[in-house]
């Protein structure tokens, strides 16, 4: 059974850089051909691709976070990791990680929710100072 846990810090002081974990178990993130995404749901708003790291290493990002957001990797630790650069209240947010097997290469952006087959939990994240 593969599990996603997201974690890092339930508050942040605008302008400061949020910087979240998800920890993979039952699987590798370096087993192909899977992509390990993040998402973000603010209040009352829809579910938001926010990036992604492929099992090879390679990364893509929203245009929406205009060159903010960063996605790294752990693989002794089988973990990637989210960072966002000076954040604002509008980056308050359930921050969700997730896995999707790859139907062609490059960015999952347009990938569909289903066709993501683990998820975390969520973890809030509250941009206020």
């Amino acid at each position: 059974q593969v599990q996603l846990q997201e974690s890092g810090p339930g508050l942040v002081k605008p302008s400061q850089t949020l910087s979240l974990n998800c920890t993979v178990s039952g699987a590798a993130i370096t087993t192909s051909y899977y992509a390990w995404s993040w998402f973000r749901q603010p209040p009352g708003k829809r579910m938001e691709w926010l990036g992604v790291i492929t099992y090879d290493g390679n990364t893509y990002y929203s245009s929406s976070l205009q060159s903010r957001a960063s996605i790294s990797r752990d693989t002794s630790e089988n973990q990637f990791s989210l960072h966002v650069s000076s954040v604002t209240p509008e980056d308050t947010a359930v921050y969700y990680c997730a896995r999707a097997p790859m139907f062609h290469h490059g960015t999952t952006e347009d990938y569909k929710l289903d066709d993501y087959d683990y998820w975390g939990q969520g973890t809030q994240v509250t941009v206020s100072s």
